[in-house]
């Protein structure tokens, strides 16, 4: 009794309740709790699932990865594919700028328009809007109000003392600042290594570690050169940057229509009818140019982060490559791979970006094949054992 009595006057702080060494940690707790939603049955981890490059990979009734994403009731169907979480910490915030590209061709070396933001359409302008948005969101998680969502963080005691010891006393009583609380603990997890870790086999050939095979270092000087052009829109930085440290996100977060075709198969299950407005659909674009043009993504961990393209529509890398090539190819690439039949037409055709996608040479197969052994290189240590190993890229 008296041991207690001494315990409780004690002047020594009392100590967290909570397991949380940072906000890094908090944020990742919340990214992985399902209860933050409506029905308990979704997190951002169920969209972004950290064991497969932070993509959605719930299968499909066919058995297989599905493209779009399933909401909190186990019902309600997205539209478009959701975006890896990982390396979005690149992205700058959406703004509209100019950037200088760093491909070997003269022609298209500058670009200016809208650059950066997250979600597909750039409408939330960094991360820590982007993580509050799937709360809200009724097809998502679904809840109806941030006053729902702080009721549900105060029944977590680890939250209920985790977060007045980083954001201050009284933050579990101010609707706006347990929110903001929330949204920057997510974001500062999304900003640690786990979501960039730059140890792919590229990156570890880049500082001698291992080398890459003679179809790797094919693809490479395909990707770099002026007849692929890949890296018109998918390099940030220059070659051996030394500020960056050669950290190259693969992309310059800029906005193209690539002249996709409708996901027909999707939206027969979400009865979506209107085209996909893409970057038009951004409150801070009123540029009817926009329509259809969304954000060139990472190609980090391209190679297990299928289905591709906006609405998921590719299964398969290499008929990425194709549907790419078709534009300066188009006897050799007439049909898509995956369906034996021709290419189907633009969703929205009138802003094509043509004068990007018909720069470059004519791939053989044999290019196709060097330049997924390529893709397949920008694959983070940790997810190389789920490397489809049907593809040979060794020497």
């Amino acid at each position: 009794m008296t041991l207690a009595i001494l315990g409780a006057c004690s002047s020594e702080p009392a100590e967290p309740i909570d397991s949380f060494e940072d906000v890094e940690a908090l944020g990742e707790a919340l990214f992985q709790d399902t209860n933050l939603s409506k029905n308990r049955t979704q997190a951002c981890a169920t969209c972004h699932d950290p064991e497969h490059g932070f993509v959605d990979a719930h299968l499909d009734e066919q058995g297989r990865v599905s493209p779009v994403s399933v909401g909190d009731d186990g019902m309600s169907l997205g539209d478009r594919n959701a975006p890896s979480a990982a390396y979005a910490l690149f992205s700058p915030s959406f703004q509209y700028g100019r950037r200088e590209r760093h491909n070997k061709q003269q022609q298209n070396r500058i670009y200016e328009g809208p650059l950066g933001g997250q979600f597909w359409d750039g409408r939330e302008p960094d991360l820590e809007h982007q993580a509050g948005g799937p709360f809200l969101n009724p097809i998502e998680m679904a809840m109806p109000d941030r006053a729902t969502v702080l009721a549900r963080l105060r029944e977590n005691p680890e939250y209920a003392s985790a977060l007045p010891r980083f954001y201050g006393e009284g933050v579990l009583e101010d609707e706006e600042a347990a929110f903001a609380a929330i949204t920057q603990s997510i974001a500062a997890y999304e900003r640690t290594e786990v979501f960039a870790p730059f140890d792919s086999r590229y990156d570890r050939s880049l500082r001698g570690e291992v080398t890459l095979s003679y179809k790797e270092l094919s693809g490479k000087a395909l990707f770099f050169s002026q007849f692929a052009n890949c890296n018109i829109c998918h390099q940030l930085y220059s070659e051996g940057d030394p500020v960056n440290e050669k950290q190259e996100p693969f992309s310059g977060f800029e906005y193209h229509n690539l002249g996709l075709p409708v996901n027909a198969e999707v939206r027969a299950k979400n009865g979506v009818t209107e085209p996909d407005r893409g970057l038009a659909g951004n409150p801070a674009v009123t540029d009817a140019a926009a329509r259809g043009k969304f954000k060139t993504p990472t190609l980090r961990n391209v190679a297990i982060t299928g289905p591709y393209m906006h609405n998921g529509v590719f299964r398969d890398l290499r008929t990425v490559v194709a549907f790419y090539d078709h534009y300066n190819n188009p006897t050799e690439r007439a049909t898509n791979p995956e369906t034996g039949e021709p290419w189907l037409p633009a969703e929205i055709p009138e802003t094509v970006a043509l004068d990007l996608l018909e720069v470059g040479d004519p791939m053989t197969d044999d290019q196709i094949e060097s330049m997924v052994c390529f893709l397949r290189a920008l694959t983070d240590q940790r997810y190389e054992a789920l490397l489809d190993d049907s593809v040979v890229c060794a020497d």
